[in-house]
Formats: C-alpha cells, structure tokens, sequence
C-alpha cells in the first residue's frame, strides 16, 4: 500500500509539472565555502533574515555574521545533499556526520538485549557529536530547545524533527555553554526550517534492499502562502508519514555467530530443543531432585563425567550433540558449544543458539511529523511568529525468543514423566543414559525411590512457539514556540520568545512475553492465569505439566492454546513524560566605531524549567509477575522539577582589519547544582581574502539527568562469563587452568545517584581556513575536550580492572569472601580526554563536458581518547580503535566524501563514506591466551561503502526526481566480535559502524505547484 502510495504520487506529480506556477522561495545550496553551502537566506533562529550587510544569526552566537567568515567551525548540511546521499530520516543523517562519534545511539545498535544505561531507549536514536555521548550533544529545532525522549529523559530522540519541512542543518563543531548552557558540550546540531514557502509542494520516496526487504517508504506534503515582504504574512504547513519496515537477522548472511575458526561462538545454552542441566531438589515440584542430579551438597551426581575424562559434565547435556546425535546444527540457528573458548569445560556435549539471527537489525518504525508556522510582520518590520510541530512515533524493538532456565529461586520447573511425556522423555533418558551411564541404565523404565529413572528432567530451552520477544514503544512529541523579533534604534534590534515542548513515550510488550506464574518470593501465585489442563498458573504449570515439550522444535495444539492462554500481550512496560518551558529574550547591535569598524554585542536572558517523570511499572506492584519483562517499578519518579535560570552576554572585537576577537559568557543557576560561569574567547586572524586563522577556547558543564540521580537500585544476576575476583585473579582474565581465575557471576546492582555532581569540561579548537578561489576551500582544525567529574556507570571491566580504586563497589559475603554484588550505579568518576583534528575541503571545475564538477569532503582524526577513573588516578591505555561493549568506539579515521557533475537539468553525484578498523573482541579463552583459533582476526577490517545518485529537472523546473544506489557495491558488515555473555546480544557485526541492509535502490519525486 505504501510502496503504491508513492508509485501514485509520483505519476500525478509526472501529469502535471506544468501547474508548478508558484515561487516556493530559494533553499540554502551547497557550495565550495568553508562550511559547505552558500550563505543561507534566514537566520537560525525562528524569524531572523539577512541585515542589509547581508549578516545572518548562525548556530553558537547571537551575534549576526556571515558563516562563511566566522571563527565557528561550522558545517552546513543542505537538502539537497540529503537527496543526493538517500538520507530519508534524521537517523541517517546523524550517521553520515564524520564529527559524529561511534556510540550506541541508533536504532540497529538498541534492537537486542540491553543492560544499564542503554535500558529504556526504546525507540530512541540519538546524536552523539565528538563522541561526547548523547546527553553531550545540543539539539535544537530553529535555534530553540526541544524535548527530551520521555523515556530516558536524557536525550533527544531526532526522529521528531520535520524532516519534510527542513531547509538545512547547521552542526557546530564547538562547544557553546557560553551561548546555550548545560548540554552544549560536543557541539549543537541545529535542525533550521522553511520560514518563506509558498505554493504546494509533494514529496514521495522509497528505498527498497536489493533483496527486497526492509523498506523505507516517506510522503510528505508542504503548502504556504503569503510574501511576507510583499504581504506582510506567510503561514505554512507541512505533514509527513514514513515507515521503515523490519529487517531480520536471519535475512543477512553475514549475521552468523557460528565462526569457532574465527573465535565465535554463542555462549546460551538455551536451545529450541533443550539442553538438560543438573538442578536442585524442589520440595514443592521435584522432591527427588532432577535426572542429573543437583548442583551442590549430596545431590550431585559426581561421577557424571565426560567419557575418558574427569570433568564433571555440569555445563549441560543436549542429545543432539551427544555421539551419534544429529548435530546441534540441525536445529534453525543451532550450533554446538564451544566449552573452550568460553572456558566451561563441563558444557563439552551442550548446544548453543544464534540469539542474533532472533533480532531485528532495522526496527520497524512509523513516524508521523508534522510542522506549522505563521508568521505576522507589523508596522513593516516587527515580526510575531507561532510555530507547533510534533510526532506521533511507533517503533517494535524485537529480540530473542524467551529462555527458560529451571531453577530454586522463582521458576521451579523441569521436565516430568507422565503419560503425556513419557514417550519424549524415555527417549531422552536413554539418549544421555548411553553415554552417562552414572544415570541409570539405558533401558530401566522403573519409577522409584532408588534409581534416577522417573526424576523430572532439568534444562534451558529456548522457546520458538513463543515468537521473538517484542516490545511496541509509542513516542509523541509536541513543541509550540512563539516569537517576537525587530529592530530597536540604530541597528540594535530584539529577540525574545517563548515556548513549550513535551516529549511522551510508553513501551507495552508485543509477543513473546507470558505470565511466570510464581511471586517474587518463589510461591505459586494464584493471580496468575492458568493454561487448559495446566497443574498450576502461568508458565509453572504449562511446563511442570509437560503440556510443552521443551525436547521438540514442534508444539501440541494444547500446547498452543495453553500459550495462548497466559500471554502477556499488551502489557504496559513502562513509560515517561519530558517537558521544557522556556522564555528568552535577548538584544543586539553595535556599541561604537573601533579602527574603522563596529564593535558588535549581544546580551540576553533565559529561563527555563524541566520537568521528567517516569510511571516505572504500575502492574508489577498489583498483578502477576511477567516472565523475563524488563520492569522498571524501582525507577518510577513522581514529577521532578528543575529550574535554570540565566544571563548571557557576548562582544565581538574587532582589531584592525585582520583580526576579531569574540568574548561571550554565561551565568547559570540549576536548581540543586547552584550557580556556574561559563565564557568562551573565540578569535579569527584574516591576513589576506584567502587565509584565515581561527580559534577559541571555553569551559562548559552537563547536569545529570534526572533519572541518573533519582532512579532505584536493581538487582540484576550475571550471565556472563568473563569476570574474576580481581583480588585473588591478578590477570583480570577467566582462566580454566588457574582456579584463582575461575569466572564468577555477582549480581549487579545499578540506578542512580543523589550525589551526583555536573561534568565540568574545558575545550579548545585552532585551525585555519583557505579559500583561494570562489570554487575552492579547505580548513583543518584541531579541537581539545577535557571533560572532569564525568557521570558515568563504569563498564564490569573497569570495575574488575581497577578494583583497588573501587573497593566499596566489590559487595562480598562476610563468612566467604566471595563477591556477591557489583555496584555498578552512576557515579562521578575521574577525567576523559579527547583530541582531534577535523578536516574539510571542497573543490571544482567548471566548463566540464558543458557542464560543472564539484567534490569535496569532512573526515575527523582521532589523536586521543583516554579516561582516568578517579581524580588521583592515572589515565588508563588509549581507547582509539579499541571494542568495548557500550559506549563509544573510537574509530581512528572517519570521513565522508563525494564528487559529482552537474550540466542544467541533471546532476550524477557518488559518495563515500570510510570508517577505519579498530581492535576486535575477544571470548574470554583467547582473551586469556589458552585458547588460539586460526583465523581469528585481531582487527577488525575498515568499512567503506559508495552511494550513487542521479537528479533530473528535465521535465520541469519545479518537479524533481532523484534516484540512487545505496551501497553501490553492496559491502557486508566487516566480521566483529561483538557478543556480550552477559545480555545474549551482539554476534558477529557491529550496527554502530556498518549499514545492515546492504545494497538498496531508492527513489525520490519532489514536485512544487
């Protein structure tokens, strides 16, 4: 319906290129400039345009100037570049930046299993520039804040902005607390729309994989009417509906975590047909205890060895891999487990299961935009401007299928022998019999006090009739802003608005979740529902019936409407609400003639309070417990409030001729932080028209956010296997060999932080621009971030790795000594350092075969990334090109380059887009060197990718179609060891770097009437 939708539109808008009468007003174009475009038409901000000197607002002053020649290193990102590269969605926008860093912010990098910080960004895609992090980066829409995601509270979700309606996007590469205040910190992304259409215009676009699945489909519609020069008045309107369809991680190839040669494998032991595990005796369910026995004490069955040796077969037993079985493999996403190199030796005869073929690696996501302004001039030069904009956003994050591991603490469950099992389970009984004949014999059918035959059998089992596990996120968002700006005396003039934004989200679980049927304290709970034929509620009883058969890929028709019958669909996870009221004024002008020019200033005012609250999970307090439902009862916040107030001020110096000097600074006061100043001096040296030097330095801060101060404590269990006790394990690495380094599995307590201080940051930036001609440019800037104090939630290998600085975070059991508990909540740690050099050129040529040639590009060269976890503490190794699992990757080399040609009514333009290579992960056997596998790669390889686009006007001024290749030569994702022991997600491919969907074919019409 949507694919036709755009095939329609496009066809009327292909009958009727000729009603496009109407002016629609120019848009910024791109150009050989040091920004990248030719001096926009409208300021940054909500009304401004061009003074008689042809100056503008640009994003980081309130100081009008050319962009052109400013001291701010500014890139300009025009539409038409947006078209030219297949760019549909703010998301693919914030990817193709070179200054943007390498972190988890998009929707690929959040579709699985997620743990900590990354908790709660259901739906969320986030910009992260200089690799600062999300909560680093300043979003505004027209020069004004907007909500924060209502989930998080600590991010912007850019899947809000009015795409259709955007005229560029200025990304300023500097930080801007003197300006803008708290967040300003790696930068401002500023999302500037149409302030002067008139007429009607239709856009349709689509872009289809090459293997024909995940689509992207967008239309929009855009009308305005009135010159306000001419009329006094404009209004207009925008609207725009996009979908992205699911992409599956069993459609791609290159998602395969069978690569033992290569040094991966899947460490879950849950399998679509189950693997058996020892398991303590159940007073209430399983008295006898289970067929393998328990895992402790006088119930373990210790000669159960792995044949011909004297290792305890503990790691669990599937048939499928035991001598004669039919191989692990023969399961859809199976695979046999490699006990060496995730250092069980006791898994010897256990299957795996490839939990990243069960994930989504695009999430489906349909977002309505929509975007009104109106605008009133009086008395001829006094503008009055309303503008409301807003979304109404539904993503399906989906995941692994469940995993049902019995066990003593709130899921009693295993495997009975009755008359409905008893076939299946015999079978599977004399299947590990034959081999472990510590059991029993082979063929004993005698249920007794004596022998084993008859115990309930133990396992995980990986439930494949219970589909993906689902959770549907629904974000709506909401901005009013009104306006005021015009002239004073002289040429001062004023600035001074008001607005209101609201960002609120709510995730309900879709399928795959069902009611465990226990409480929190392990009794049967009778709240839950009861399937047909069941013993008890929820799962406890579906299973402990043998209803499901967890030994068979196939389920009963019972076995599906018990299912049926205690699923949790439609559940509400939880959900939370971001508000923003703000009030600014500001003036502007110049003060007095200096050596021939005029000395400018700017001084202003802003209020602004913040309001979050997060409803956490209503139902888990009242109603049954949900199994494996990630609920956040904990972290539910009643409406907190803060309030900034603010006073700005900035003075642009001129110095003769070549130099200027802008001095600008801030005052800030935060409810519950105090005061804080923060100025910035900024400078640029023109010695010639060609050459300019330009630099600056500030200081900056970012508050916590609210959820890292007010959240609860959870408690979550470790899956992994990877952590030591770090005081008996000197080498921080599990090691088989050495009991000192046996793995342990703590609990891990994470949530926020009343002590929380703000991040303080000091920053620096010195480059120099040369322009030598109208169609050539090229600048190099060096940037510094010093960011002290940082909020963070250290990684469990930090905290493993430095333990003598975190001692009090190692929770240990009085009588053992053995670490039961991790915490692992926010705190304000010690220092991160950053360097790097940005690079920009552009270039062309005209008169080329009757046409133009033009090719440019933005690359950024990290020179350092390092941390120190405490303020005394020295900085840790270079983390440039090194995996880590959260945070940001930071790439050495990044850039973006294109060249096109142009000739009247066609342009042909390719991209590409490097992303250096960086250190691979490592399971802990090779981790810990007694392991070694032959093609295991220590690097990751780079990714480069090439976009080819094609752009016609042929048929009309006013109508447009552009068509492209995404991915022209179709590259994978380059290998990566990115699973994660511990959450299940990850595999063999990183979604913070690599495009998931390959090659992809798109289209575009935009016709004007």
């Amino acid at each position: 319906m949507k694919f036709t939708a755009a095939l329609l539109l496009s066809a009327t808008c292909l009958a009727s290129p000729a009603l496009a009468q109407t002016s629609t007003g120019g848009t910024t174009q791109p150009a050989a400039t040091p920004t990248g475009a030719e001096l926009p038409q409208t300021g940054a901000g909500l009304n401004s345009g061009r003074d008689d000197s042809g100056e503008i607002l640009v994003t980081g002053s309130r100081i009008k100037q050319d962009p052109n020649k400013s001291a701010l290193p500014l890139q300009i990102i025009t539409t038409q570049q947006l078209e030219e590269n297949g760019i549909s969605n703010p998301e693919q926008l914030i990817g193709f930046l070179s200054v943007n860093g390498t972190g988890a912010d998009n929707l690929a990098s959040n579709a699985d299993v997620t743990s900590g910080a990354q908790r709660g960004t259901n739906g969320l895609s986030a910009a992260n520039l200089r690799g600062q992090g999300p909560a680093g980066t300043l979003v505004l829409l027209n020069g004004r804040r907007v909500a924060a995601h209502g989930l998080t509270g600590g991010a912007v979700d850019v899947n809000q902005i009015p795409f259709a309606a955007l005229e560029r996007v200025e990304v300023l590469k500097d930080g801007a607390s003197a300006i803008y205040g708290t967040d300003a910190v790696g930068g401002v992304i500023n999302f500037i729309t149409r302030k002067d259409y008139q007429g009607v215009g239709l856009q349709g676009f689509t872009d289809i994989t090459q293997r024909g699945d995940a689509p992207i489909y967008r239309l929009s519609a855009i009308a305005g009417y009135g010159d306000i020069k001419e009329n006094g008045f404009n209004v207009m309107a925008s609207v725009s509906k996009s979908w992205n369809g699911a992409l599956q991680g069993a459609a791609r190839d290159f998602v395969n975590g069978n690569q033992p040669n290569r040094g991966l494998t899947i460490d879950t032991r849950g399998t679509p047909i189950a693997t058996a595990f020892p398991l303590n005796p159940s007073a209430a369910f399983f008295p006898r205890g289970t067929l393998l026995g328990g895992t402790s004490g006088a119930t373990q069955l210790t000669n159960l060895f792995i044949p011909g040796t004297n290792i305890v077969a503990n790691g669990g037993i599937n048939v499928l891999d035991l001598p004669g079985g039919a191989g692990c493999q023969t399961m859809d996403g199976g695979l046999a487990y490699d006990e060496q190199l995730w250092n069980a030796p006791g898994a010897r005869f256990a299957c795996a299961w490839d939990t990243g073929r069960a994930a989504v690696l695009q999430q489906p996501i349909e977002t309505l935009t929509y975007f009104g302004r109106g605008v009133l001039r009086i008395g001829g030069r006094h503008d009055i401007s309303l503008e409301i904009t807003g979304s109404d956003a539904t993503s399906a994050k989906r995941f692994s299928n469940a995993q049902v591991s019995g066990n003593t603490s709130n899921l009693q469950v295993a495997y009975p022998l009755n008359d409905i099992t008893r076939t299946t389970y015999n079978a599977i009984y004399s299947q590990i019999a034959a081999i472990f004949p510590a059991i029993g014999a082979v063929n004993d059918r005698t249920d007794d006090n004596i022998g084993n035959y008859g115990k309930p059998i133990a396992y995980r089992w990986r439930c494949i009739e219970c589909g993906p596990r689902e959770y549907n996120t629904n974000t709506k968002t909401f901005r009013a802003a009104l306006g005021f700006e015009g002239p004073l005396f002289g040429d001062w003039d004023y600035r001074a608005g008001a607005s209101y934004a609201r960002s609120s989200a709510q995730s309900t679980l879709g399928n795959g979740y069902y009611y465990r049927g226990t409480t929190a304290t392990n009794a049967v709970d009778p709240t839950a529902p009861t399937a047909p034929g069941a013993s008890a509620p929820g799962l406890l009883g579906l299973l402990n019936s043998g209803i499901i058969n967890p030994f068979s890929v196939e389920q009963s028709d019972a076995a599906k409407a018990g299912l049926a019958a205690i699923s949790a669909f439609g559940a509400t996870l939880y959900g939370g609400k971001y508000e923003v009221k703000q009030f600014d004024g500001s003036v502007s002008g110049g003060l007095f003639p200096i050596w021939g020019r005029e000395i400018k200033a700017a001084f202003g005012v802003d209020y602004r309070r913040e309001t979050y609250s997060f409803n956490g999970t209503p139902a888990s307090a009242t109603g049954p417990v949900i199994f494996l439902a990630a609920f956040d009862a904990v972290n539910a916040l009643t409406p907190k409030n803060r309030n900034v107030k603010a006073a700005f001020g900035e003075v642009m110096i001129p110095i003769g001729r070549p130099l200027e000097i802008t001095l600008a600074g801030r005052v800030d006061d935060y409810t519950g932080f105090g005061s804080t100043f923060n100025p910035k001096v900024s400078a640029k040296f023109t010695p010639t028209d060609w050459l300019m030097f330009r630099g600056s330095y500030n200081t900056g801060f970012r508050v916590p956010a609210f959820n890292q101060i007010f959240n609860g404590v959870t408690d979550s269990p470790y899956s992994g296997s990877d952590l030591v006790d770090p005081i008996r394990c000197p080498t921080f690495t599990p090691n088989t060999t050495d009991p000192n380094c046996a793995f342990i599995r703590p609990d891990i307590l994470t949530g926020g932080n009343l002590n929380l201080g703000p991040e303080t940051t000091k920053q620096f930036t010195g480059g120099v621009v040369f322009t030598p001609s109208r169609l050539w440019s090229a600048s190099v800037d060096f940037w510094s971030v010093a960011v002290d104090n940082t909020i963070t939630s250290l990684t469990l290998t930090q905290l493993i790795q430095n333990a003598a600085l975190f001692p009090e975070r190692f929770i240990r059991d009085p009588a053992t000594n053995v670490i039961t508990d991790l915490d692992n909540r926010f705190i304000n740690a010690g220092a991160r350092r950053t360097q790097a050099l940005d690079f920009s050129a552009r270039g062309g040529f005209e008169d080329v075969l009757g046409g133009r040639v033009n090719f440019g590009m933005e690359g950024t060269y990290l020179l350092k990334k390092r941390e120190k976890l405490t303020q005394t503490s020295a900085y840790g190794p270079s983390l440039i090109g090194v995996f880590t699992f959260a945070g940001d990757l930071g790439l050495k080399w990044k850039h973006t380059a294109f060249i096109n040609y142009t000739r009247q009514d066609f342009g042909i333009t390719l991209t590409q887009i490097y992303r250096d290579g960086y250190r691979n992960g490592a399971l802990p056997g090779i981790a810990a060197g007694t392991v070694t596998r032959p093609d295991y790669n220590r690097f990751v390889q780079e990714y480069i990718v090439y976009n080819l686009s094609v752009a016609y006007t042929g048929l009309s001024p006013d109508f447009k179609i552009t068509a492209g290749i995404r991915n022209l030569f179709d590259t994978k994702p380059p290998f990566a060891i990115t699973y994660d022991g511990n959450t299940g997600a990850g595999g063999s491919w990183e979604p913070r770097v690599a495009d998931p969907r390959l090659r992809s074919f798109t289209i575009g019409v935009d016709a004007k009437f």
